[in-house]
């Protein structure tokens, strides 16, 4: 069982899958806890970039670079 952070990788995957509405494969993406708010992690994927709150929900993670 892959765990990261008391997540499953596998749901997190499977809840990607969903958001994404692709195939998502629990080797393909990089799950980091989130540590501006607690039971939240962060999710790259490809070059895209998620974050999954506490209560399920999957965004976008629109990080503004800088020059």
């Amino acid at each position: 069982m892959d765990i990261v952070y008391a997540a499953e990788k596998p749901s997190i995957a499977k809840l990607l899958s969903d958001y994404t509405r692709r195939t998502v494969r629990p080797e393909e993406i990089l799950v980091t806890e989130n540590p501006d708010e607690t039971g939240s992690f962060h999710i790259n994927f490809k070059l895209d970039h998620y974050v999954l709150s506490p209560n399920g929900v999957i965004e976008s993670d629109d990080l503004e670079l800088q020059d």
